[in-house]
């Protein structure tokens, strides 16, 4: 049986391990904490995977707040007001299912999403714990519309698995080019290189790139010197 300790319980570990084997992140760990505080990483409440497939594939190229709105609309008319399960979905007909405002390319990963749960290619949230990684990312991508970052996320901020790094994600990368000072951003491929001596704690690692790309981009770095260099001299100029 497979075990893994989850993330929020293992992050002091993984700061100590992060600082211990790449000095320069350890640099930009402190930055991050010195601006927003000690790592603090929310978990999503999705109550198993076929529920957070279902939301993810709602929100896929979609704005936020319309997203959420067709899901709303989704949950009341096929669910009645709750995640629909799967045999609903089989059971809502192609009108039923666009009238909430589901594209068909969307209605097609929903159903596929809902028949592969009945088949068990989607676990159970009882079984997906004592599954590895890999064999989640396997079976999960299995479903249409679902790709290998999705289930990357769900790893990270459903199972809290403290091992990924989702090295073609745009904000990770961004942050690594950040945190180290790069001109650009590390192709997935570097990345992936470089976060070998991240093992085994690169959600950690992922969390504090994320961060990074918010608040140490070179542009907003010069932003706040500027305006404490601007406090200073007005200072000065009361004296």
């Amino acid at each position: 049986m497979f075990a893994e300790k989850h993330v929020l319980h293992t992050h002091r570990a993984a700061i100590r391990h992060l600082k211990r084997v790449d000095p320069r992140f350890a640099r930009a760990i402190d930055r991050v904490d010195k601006i927003i505080g000690p790592f603090n990483m929310k978990m999503a409440g999705h109550p198993g995977p076929y529920e957070a497939l279902l939301r993810a594939i709602f929100y896929q190229q979609l704005h936020g707040k319309a997203a959420a709105t067709i899901l709303g609309r989704f949950k009341e008319r096929i669910g009645n007001g709750d995640f629909p399960a799967p045999a609903q979905v089989l059971a809502a007909s192609a009108r039923q299912l666009r009238s909430v405002g589901l594209s068909r390319q969307k209605i097609a990963a929903i159903r596929d999403l809902a028949q592969k749960t009945l088949d068990g290619v989607v676990p159970s949230q009882t079984a997906i714990e004592v599954l590895s990684n890999e064999e989640i990312i396997e079976r999960l991508t299995a479903v249409r519309g679902v790709g290998v970052w999705t289930v990357e996320m769900l790893l990270i901020f459903h199972l809290g698995r403290p091992n990924i790094l989702p090295v073609s994600d745009f904000g990770v990368r961004k942050g690594f080019q950040h945190a180290f000072g790069k001109k650009k951003m590390p192709t997935p491929k570097e990345l992936a290189a470089h976060g070998e001596r991240w093992h085994p704690y690169r959600t950690v690692a992922s969390w504090y790139l994320w961060r990074a790309s918010e608040h140490l981009s070179p542009k907003r770095t010069k932003a706040k010197a500027n305006a404490k260099l601007s406090v200073s001299q007005k200072t000065k100029s009361k004296r």
